[in-house]
């Protein structure tokens, strides 16, 4: 009549409900006891010594030791012989002492412990004694210590009619819960489950990195934050990796494309099962691949091909084009950091363009043969106020000239990837031959470049003023931000291999700038996609709205009065 228990597993989320119990039975009327006195004090030297000896025996046998009730008889030389309770009746000699004796669990020095009320409820049920002498046998380290058991004698009542009436004793022994008769819950989820561990592992590693280096390291709005990779090539699977390696976990890719045979070498995230059968989409393979590598990751894969300025589309085309550009508007919108990781200049004007529209966070990154750029856009042209959308377009284009080229705080805004360009995008990729359509980049490019621009990210959302914060430089004067923990904040980084170099430059918003200006975002917001829908089928429609045509114009009339200068200044050069 050991300590029993109930049990109920729910294996698929690995929470164990349990309810123990001590069953004691519980006599009616109770027994009394009498005389409770420390064994040492009740055997005489030798009966102690004797008992000790054969309790010790007795608990060191193989075949007794699990045996926790017993009998303990003691002759009238003093020697101690210890029975099973099947031999009772054969123990039973005069002139000696019989003890009825069990494993006492409890610790009180005054009290016997509840596995009493269950031998005493046996001994009435089957001898039907009334006096009971009893051993409550306890140990000090594995040895029989009688200074700590008791031994005391128990008046057992025996109500008449008993045995005819068969009644059976009440139990009591339940474990309370909280002072409720409740069982106890245990979660061992973050023991037993590969996710948790997994998700433990990780923020293990992000909490040191803030214990021993990075006090101000807010993991909060790492774990929360949701990023877009506009591509899932060679830097959107560099990139997707990084952000992981920081703690984000809600990562939607999106790409048209199909993981071809060349791919895997370069991009992490394939392998050559994904080139299988014409190949799978980059954007589901690569979810797949990120959920092998971290299942608590909220990834995402979107198949969805950017529209382009320069890359004209039919009429029978066009609502399915539109549809595009909204659902890449409803994305950008949806997500908080923007990564632009395309293989070609024009596919990134679009989201560019929304990007500065909406405000948000931007970071480019773009490889040539042996060099690397990395970026973040500035905020938006009218970011200094808010509702503007709402507003009507006649104060939408009050006040353009003074907001467009300003941060709120009055300082030049940043320039996005466009910003510095003198013609609009336009195709790049219809008369290319086959080499040239093919990316073509030294391996240990991307990795650079990528990492770069996850560091750069994590570095805006630890600054003070985000997207609005002035770019720094490396070695300028002031050193950058010294109160910074993740260093200085730059605007561009430039990187070249085979020097080995990379350097940090700043460029300004330009008012003729294709993709973030006022006139386009204004005109944008006016038009809606009927504006995109121009920009995608004219190719010179942009340059014209900015006045980067008309600048070509001035320039080339620069170049030809220089010419007819030069000249005039040779014709009156005289031979010598």
């Amino acid at each position: 009549m050991l300590d029993q228990g109930r049990s109920k597993e729910d294996l698929k989320k690995w929470t164990f409900h349990y309810w123990f119990a001590f069953p004691a039975l519980a006599l009616d009327p109770p027994a009394t006891l009498v005389d409770l006195r420390p064994a040492s004090q009740w055997f005489t030297l030798e009966e102690a010594e004797s008992v000790s000896a054969e309790c010790n025996e007795w608990r060191n046998s193989t075949e007794k030791a699990d045996v926790p009730f017993f009998l303990v008889s003691i002759g009238s030389n003093s020697c101690a012989a210890i029975w099973h309770f099947k031999d009772f009746e054969a123990c039973q000699f005069d002139g000696q002492k019989l003890l009825f004796a069990f494993y006492d669990p409890c610790h009180l020095p005054n009290n016997p412990g509840w596995p009493l009320r269950n031998l005493l409820a046996l001994i009435r049920a089957r001898w039907n004694l009334k006096t009971v002498l009893f051993l409550c046998f306890r140990e000090n380290r594995g040895f029989a210590d009688l200074n700590l058991s008791l031994v005391g004698e128990a008046l057992i009542t025996v109500p008449q009619g008993w045995r005819e009436l068969q009644s059976v004793p009440n139990a009591v022994g339940w474990e309370l819960n909280k002072g409720r008769k409740i069982p106890r819950c245990i979660n061992l989820a973050k023991s037993m489950d590969p996710t948790r561990l997994a998700i433990s592992a990780a923020d293990l590693n992000l909490k040191l990195m803030r214990w021993r280096a990075l006090p101000s390291l807010n993991l909060d709005i790492l774990f929360s934050i949701k990023c877009l990779l506009l591509g899932a090539g060679t830097l959107g699977c560099q990139v997707a990796r990084m952000l992981m390696a920081w703690g984000v976990r809600k990562i939607t890719l999106l790409d048209n494309g199909r993981v071809a045979m060349s791919n895997p070498l370069r991009q992490s995230l394939y392998t050559l099962d994904d080139c299988l059968n014409g190949g799978d989409f980059k954007a589901t393979a690569a979810v797949r691949s990120l959920q092998r590598i971290f299942p608590a990751v909220e990834a995402e894969g979107v198949v969805m091909a950017i529209p382009m300025p320069g890359h004209p589309v039919s009429s029978q085309e066009e609502k399915s084009v539109l549809e595009d550009c909204r659902r890449l508007n409803d994305l950008i919108d949806s997500h908080d950091v923007i990564f632009l990781l395309t293989d070609t200049r024009e596919s990134r004007w679009l989201p560019a363009l929304l990007c500065a529209n909406t405000n948000k966070i931007t970071i480019t990154s773009a490889l040539g043969f042996d060099s690397f750029l990395v970026m973040r856009h500035g905020p938006g042209p009218f970011n200094s106020t808010p509702g503007l959308k709402a507003e009507t377009e006649n104060s939408l284009s009050a006040g353009m000239d003074n907001l467009a080229l300003t941060n709120r705080d009055g300082g030049h805004r940043l320039g996005c990837y466009f910003c510095n360009d003198v013609v609009a995008p336009t195709d790049s990729t219809s008369n290319r031959t086959l080499d040239q359509q093919c990316t073509v980049t030294r391996p240990g490019l991307a990795p650079i470049a990528s990492a770069l621009a996850v560091e750069l990210l994590v570095g805006i959302l630890h600054h003070p003023h985000g997207i609005f914060a002035e770019a720094e430089i490396a070695n300028s004067n002031n050193g950058g931000n010294s109160e910074l923990p993740l260093g200085i904040l730059p605007h561009q980084i430039r990187g070249s291999l085979p020097h080995f170099q990379q350097m940090t430059l700043v460029g300004h918003s330009s008012n003729s700038c294709t993709a973030c200006c006022s006139t386009v975002v204004s005109e944008y917001r006016k038009r809606g996609m009927q504006f995109i829908l121009q920009a995608i089928n004219h190719p010179t429609y942009l340059e014209d709205l900015t006045g980067l045509t008309e600048l070509m114009r001035s320039a080339n009339s620069f170049q030809l009065d220089w010419d007819e200068e030069i000249e005039d200044a040779d014709d009156e050069c005289t031979e010598l």
